[in-house]
């Protein structure tokens, strides 16, 4: 289904086909309370005919996110209880969060920040405060590792990319600046000379972590505004959230991650999804999870393994999940069976 725009209403999507009328009075509540975006790249790829289709799963609001079970939370990593000044998120000694934006080019239907994103979320650092996080940066020696987060720090213009590189470079202690984006599958045409570029500065490494989640994301364009990135100088990773219907069983997974190493991008973390309120109806149990990693070992080459990760909830830290291999006097092999470890003499 083609687009010309960004589809950001519950109008939008009616009239391009992705929203029944006789659905659309029950979406009206979902559409009030979190935001709706998708850029035409994204709607081109939806199959509206198909009911199960991986890419409108992500993007088409659903009834179901009305409904918020009792383990869900509206901050359910705990960004605030580690936000020191606004924009700032410092819950690892090395590194931060700095989040420049709410705003996203487009609006998953699983963001652990929804209710903190979008149209009516928390918006931009204004001048004071992004003074006020450059100088908790400044002041704190310890932090080698700044991550721009959000929102999507790519929605910002190059000019004021940039300028806010100068500003982190000229930290010395800050050595590591990492992009989480969805940018460059999703419009994949904002990825141009002058946005690579404002990624760079002296004496900063820059990393860029993209978010994707199915493997027809990878489009012919998506990998060729990857392609300027890692020309330009960008190393890349990848992360994926796990999700019901959309990418949990191995083979779908197992060809999103070769299409990550394809596309010179390093499978980093696949992620138990967040207990984010309205999501319950896209989360799979972990155990699924590790049986699916499981599957992965052995049958696919191990560039293409990323880490199962569990953000574990109210902000205290990300651990991986991934299945066990070894136990006392054995190990298990990637087929299933079980071999003596250390061997017999």
């Amino acid at each position: 289904m083609s687009a010309d725009r960004t589809l950001s209403s519950l109008a939008d999507l009616a009239e391009a086909g992705l929203v029944s009328p006789d659905r659309r009075p029950a979406l009206e509540a979902v559409a009030a309370r979190y935001a709706v975006a998708i850029t035409p790249g994204m709607a081109e790829l939806i199959d509206a005919d198909d009911p199960a289709d991986p890419i409108a799963a992500q993007f088409l609001p659903q009834a179901a996110e009305l409904t918020t079970t009792p383990i869900e939370r509206a901050d359910p990593i705990g960004d605030g209880a580690h936000s020191p000044v606004a924009g700032v998120v410092h819950r690892y000694p090395d590194r931060v969060l700095l989040k420049l934006t709410h705003t996203c080019a487009v609006y998953c239907r699983f963001c652990f920040r929804r209710e903190m994103v979008g149209p009516e979320g928390h918006g931009n650092l204004d001048a004071g405060q992004l003074d006020a996080a450059m100088a908790y940066i400044a002041g704190r020696p310890d932090i080698w590792e700044v991550i721009l987060t959000g929102g999507d720090p790519l929605v910002l213009s190059p000019r004021r990319l940039r300028a806010v590189m100068d500003r982190l470079a000229a930290i010395e202690h800050v050595k590591i600046v990492r992009f989480h984006t969805r940018i460059p599958v999703v419009t994949p045409e904002a990825v141009t000379k002058e946005l690579v570029a404002a990624l760079r500065a002296p004496n900063l490494t820059t990393w860029v972590a993209l978010h994707a989640n199915h493997p027809r994301e990878l489009t012919a364009a998506a990998r060729a505004a990857c392609a300027r990135l890692v020309d330009g100088g960008v190393a890349m990773v990848s992360q994926t959230v796990l999700m019901k219907g959309i990418n949990d069983d191995p083979e779908t997974l197992g060809a999103l991650m070769r299409a990550f190493v394809e596309t010179r991008i390093k499978p980093y973390y696949l992620h138990q999804m967040d207990l984010a309120p309205g999501t319950g109806h896209l989360r799979t149990s972990v155990e699924d999870g590790q049986a699916i990693m499981r599957a992965l070992r052995g049958a696919v080459s191990g560039l293409c393994q990323p880490t199962y990760i569990l953000d574990i909830p109210d902000g205290h830290g990300k651990v991986p999940i991934g299945p066990g291999y070894l136990a006392e006097g054995v190990v298990e092999d990637p087929s299933g069976r079980v071999r003596v470890y250390p061997p017999k003499p």
